[in-house]
């Protein structure tokens, strides 16, 4: 099994219903491809992890390239898993928007001190500094 983190910056600032339709639309897909991960947001900015195997996730990578909502996709890192460190997520997800997504299942909020809890792996600690350098935590 296989990882892969990139970075990318929303052609324009996206408003809830916006972040929930591509949360949902993700979550569809990542579930027939059996693809987990998590999504994060801020200002304008997604840093993603997901995990599969590497065709299906190969193929992904081709589609979130190719939508016109973001710019600037940029692949930071790929690598090899023994286990998934988002099992039990199809798509989690945090944004800068975190009281009227908090209902959303899947949603976790990074001011949360257990936020991706003691999860060590280089995609949680990218994850962990991405919501630190975005204010998205205390």
């Amino acid at each position: 099994m296989e990882y892969l983190v990139y970075v990318s910056t929303a052609k324009r600032l996206m408003n809830e219903e916006e972040l929930l339709d591509i949360l949902t639309v993700a979550r569809t897909q990542n579930k027939v491809h059996h693809i987990t991960g998590m999504l994060l947001y801020s200002q304008g900015t997604f840093i993603q992890v997901l995990e599969g195997e590497k065709d299906n996730l190969s193929q992904l990578f081709k589609n979130i390239e190719l939508d016109t909502r973001h710019k600037n996709v940029i692949k930071l890192m790929t690598g090899t898993i023994n286990q998934r460190n988002f099992p039990d997520w199809l798509m989690a997800f945090a944004s800068v928007n975190a009281e009227t997504l908090q209902a959303f299942e899947g949603f976790l909020n990074p001011i949360d001190p257990s936020f991706l809890g003691s999860n060590d792996h280089v995609t949680a600690n990218m994850l962990k500094i991405f919501a630190k350098a975005n204010n998205l935590t205390y």
